[in-house]
């Protein structure tokens, strides 16, 4: 469901860095359209960076400069729904980019957060009523690192 305009988020991520919730921002405002900093809050006048906070695509996060006490896992990671092959490719080589691709369409960036890249069409296909198609789409998609549409589509299509 799509937030309204003028909607209030009253769930905002927020994700702990080692020293490096600035630079992590700034990626991530890079890749991403209708992305903005917000706020950089720091340890008094010209110190170090305390917190961040940032849109990607309108949705609000936060990034705190906590240490090296906790790291990401992969038992939280942002889903990307991508609608073209086009925007998956771009999406996926940009946060993969001195991170860890993965399968399946996940990758872990460079500071370690883990992302789904991933085509709205993979859902629809996967939930086809025909369960040889579904199973088709899925036996592909099991054989894929970055998820590639095309080659879902002709998966769905065999006959």
């Amino acid at each position: 469901m799509e937030q309204a305009a003028n909607a209030k988020q009253t769930i905002t991520p927020f994700l702990w860095f080692d020293g490096k919730a600035e630079e992590a921002m700034n990626f991530y405002t890079s890749i991403f359209k209708n992305s903005k900093v917000i706020n950089v809050s720091r340890m008094g006048p010209g110190g170090p960076v305390m917190s961040v906070t940032f849109e990607l695509d309108g949705q609000k996060f936060m990034g705190l400069n906590g240490g090296p006490m906790f790291k990401f896992t992969e038992a939280v990671s942002f889903f990307v729904s991508c609608e073209t092959q086009e925007e998956i490719d771009e999406k996926w080589e940009k946060l993969s980019e001195g991170g860890e691709k993965s399968r399946c369409g996940w990758l872990k960036d460079k500071y370690g957060l883990s992302w789904q890249i991933v085509p709205p069409v993979l859902g629809k296909l996967l939930s086809d009523p025909d369960p040889a198609k579904s199973q088709r789409v899925m036996q592909a998609m099991l054989k894929m690192d970055k998820i590639d549409i095309q080659k879902l589509q002709q998966a769905y299509n065999e006959q």
